[in-house]
């Protein structure tokens, strides 16, 4: 349970983040009421993963990690940003992190 609600919340973060960005600069208002909305969600779901006993070092860095990863891919689909090799290379990068993380967890 603690696993999915730790995709759960890497999930409304990435939505979150996104809201962010349709919200241009918090100027159009239901984007920007979302952004408090998915990130309230977020961190309501990530204190429920460390209640159910995902150390806090390995559930912050595979949250933070796989988001960023998701919202670069996000970026890229959805907001037709640029790229670049460099850009690829750190999301393998990133995502090979994740994997480590949970597996240092699960055999740790």
């Amino acid at each position: 349970m603690g696993w999915f609600l730790l995709f759960l919340a890497i999930i409304l973060e990435v939505v979150g983040a996104t809201c962010m960005k349709l919200s241009n600069g918090f100027t159009k208002w239901v984007p920007s009421l979302l952004v408090l909305v998915f990130y309230g969600l977020a961190f309501g779901a990530f204190v429920l993963v460390l209640k159910k006993g995902i150390s806090l070092s390995a559930a912050y860095a595979i949250w933070c990690g796989a988001a960023i990863a998701l919202i670069a891919v996000v970026g890229i689909f959805y907001f037709k940003e640029p790229v670049t090799t460099l850009k690829m290379v750190s999301i393998v990068f990133i995502t090979i992190g994740v994997v480590g993380l949970s597996l240092a967890k699960v055999t740790g």
